[in-house]
């Protein structure tokens, strides 16, 4: 804690003490642990989560007699942030609350140095009301001056700076980017924004009059602003110089890459640019590494699904497939299976195009194709480098399916994936690449469908489900819910839920967000749902038949499968998500009627 003299630290002790926050002997236990770590006590009781952030500095302010705010869920109206310089709240941890009687309201995490104070009035002249914080609820609080896109250099910057830039663009030097021109902040704060608001794309796209910017968060595109169409060359230029593209090449697509920090983490940038009617359109995937959790709990697998692939990870060999989309997760899944089986007991050889999330232990390769490592040629290699365990990102052509069965056939555990509607259509479509079906049938372990569907926050609210939605419900999982009382809690663990309904109810308790800047929509983040099944007899014998997706789907939920609409209104019973979002992503998928 900074600003506390000897006397006030040892009164938030007293303090602490007579709260109940901590008793005097475990206070002199830590504080002797605090000395031989070089520790300040504080700091120590907070790393080790004796105390929490905000009781301390509650008390602390207390013992300073200065008004405390808890800012830990705090949303500050973006006008008032602009109060407060974003370098200056940061370099004093201060920020702004509003006005009050001609005096700009700060907490601060300093509050009680009435040195600190002085000087932060000083530095923006004005007389403060200051209020004190904790540090993560003053860091919570800068993280949203990024959250909103400041639109006003559309019209602060001047048509002479944007051609002067255009044509800067054309002849700079990689090695010479001027980091401080019009064009460089403008990217500068779409990338920011796009980060801090947890976006996985950013398209920017021209028209016949002006520049359109809009990202995908959480699986949904929206427009966050529009530039002057003289921007747009300019800007394009920038974006090939920074991932190393030729600025001159305006008639054939070129993909490239850079890496950016934002709020010290790195994150990769994936760069598409494709010519078009009206100019060039640029699409940038964002892989921020740091934020996605490769626990398969995490990613919304639970009950019979995570069981089913707990027990194919157990096998030393044959092939476990995802499938879906574009942006459904699959590589991420894959990720997660190859960190819950990483272990230095076995050589796990990747081969991904690109290679997204850097692990330790794992042998990743980069697909190249302009050098001739495509996956089938990779995954030649791959098998001369004693691997027990291969990934192939993803089973594009016949050739590389081939290799992929050869190789699960050769005592390997192989994981991939294709580009399909449900998981039973992972076999038909091997069927289309010209495998055997007695290989398909012999190699192929389980496969695995899915989506990706946004999450509600925990601040959600409940409702009791209307009669359509009822129906609804009765309709996909009646057949799942417990039937009786005494069957609850049986069913329940089966599923991978806390305490399911009974199928005969009425209604049902669901749940929505609220809209707000940090939740559009009432959702914030994205979670997968999720059909999961082994290769059965039965189904190898349907694919002996070359059966269609229709047929193994219908035997896989007849021998217990969830199918991915299922899964997504036991989600949603569970509060994680709507059964809204579940009829967007999953309404199309073959039920068991």
């Amino acid at each position: 804690m900074s600003g506390l003299s000897l006397t006030s630290e040892q009164q938030v002790e007293d303090a602490l003490i007579k709260s109940g926050l901590i008793k005097e002997d475990q206070l002199n236990k830590y504080k002797n642990e605090a000395k031989n770590n070089s520790l300040p006590i504080f700091t120590y009781l907070i790393q080790k989560d004796i105390i929490k952030d905000e009781d301390l500095s509650k008390v602390t302010a207390k013992v300073n007699k200065i008004p405390y705010v808890n800012l830990s869920s705090a949303k500050i109206d973006h006008e008032i942030l602009k109060l407060l310089p974003q370098d200056v709240a940061e370099r004093y941890m201060a920020v702004p609350l509003g006005e009050m009687q001609h005096r700009l309201v700060v907490a601060m995490l300093d509050a009680g140095n009435v040195q600190a104070v002085d000087f932060l009035s000083n530095k923006i002249g004005r007389p403060l009301k200051v209020y004190a914080a904790s540090e993560s609820g003053i860091k919570q609080v800068l993280k949203q001056y990024g959250t909103r896109l400041d639109t006003s250099f559309n019209d602060t910057m001047p048509q002479e700076d944007v051609e002067a830039e255009q044509q800067k663009d054309e002849k700079i030097d990689i090695k010479n980017i001027v980091q401080d021109s019009p064009i460089s902040k403008t990217l500068t704060a779409i990338l920011e924004y796009a980060s801090r608001n947890r976006a996985s794309d950013v398209h920017i796209e021209p028209s016949e009059t002006d520049l359109k910017i809009r990202c995908r968060v959480d699986g949904i595109l929206r427009e966050i602003m529009r530039l002057p169409k003289s921007t747009e060359a300019a800007l394009v230029s920038r974006i090939k110089i920074l991932s190393n593209l030729k600025i001159d090449e305006h008639r054939v697509p070129q993909d490239g890459q850079f890496t950016i920090k934002v709020d010290n983490k790195e994150i990769d940038l994936r760069i598409a640019i494709a010519p078009i009617v009206w100019g060039e359109q640029v699409v940038i995937r964002l892989l921020d590494k740091t934020g996605t959790s490769l626990k398969l709990e995490d990613m919304g697998y639970g009950g019979r699904a995570l069981r089913t692939i707990r027990d194919s990870l157990k096998q030393s060999n044959g092939m476990i497939l995802t499938s879906g989309p574009t942006g459904s997760g699959k590589s991420t899944s894959l990720y997660a299976l190859i960190q819950e089986i990483k272990d230095d007991s076995i050589n796990i050889v990747t081969l991904e195009d690109p290679v997204e999330y850097k692990m330790s232990g794992i042998n990743q390769i980069q697909v190249n194709a302009d050098v001739g490592l495509t996956f089938s040629s990779g995954l030649r290699s791959i098998l001369r480098q004693d691997p027990d365990v291969i990934m192939v990102g993803e089973i594009r052509d016949a050739e590389t399916a081939q290799l992929a069965v050869q190789s699960a056939l050769t005592g390997h555990l192989v994981f991939s994936t294709l580009h399909t509607n449900s998981a039973a259509g992972i076999l038909p479509r091997l069927l289309d690449m010209g495998i055997e079906p007695f290989l398909i049938a012999s190699t192929v372990k389980t496969v695995i469908g899915q989506r990706l569907v946004r999450r509600i926050p925990p601040e959600s609210e409940s409702y009791e489900s209307t009669p359509p939605e009822t129906e609804a419900i009765k309709d996909a999982i009646g057949m799942l819910l417990p039937q009786s009382k005494d069957k609850i809690e049986e069913v329940s663990t089966d599923l991978g839920y806390k305490s399911l309904p009974l199928s005969t109810q009425n209604a049902y308790t669901l749940f929505k967000g609220q809209d707000s800047a940090d939740t559009p929509g009432g959702y914030k983040g994205r979670m997968g749902l999720y059909e999961v099944f082994t290769i059965t007899e039965e189904i190898q014998e349907l694919i002996m038949k070359r059966a269609t997706a229709s047929e193994i789907q219908k035997v896989a939920l007849d021998q217990g499968m969830v199918s991915m609409r299922q899964d997504g209104f036991l989600k949603a019973l569970a509060g994680k998500t709507t059964i809204q979002e579940v009829n967007r992503v999953a309404a199309g998928d073959v039920e068991n009627k």
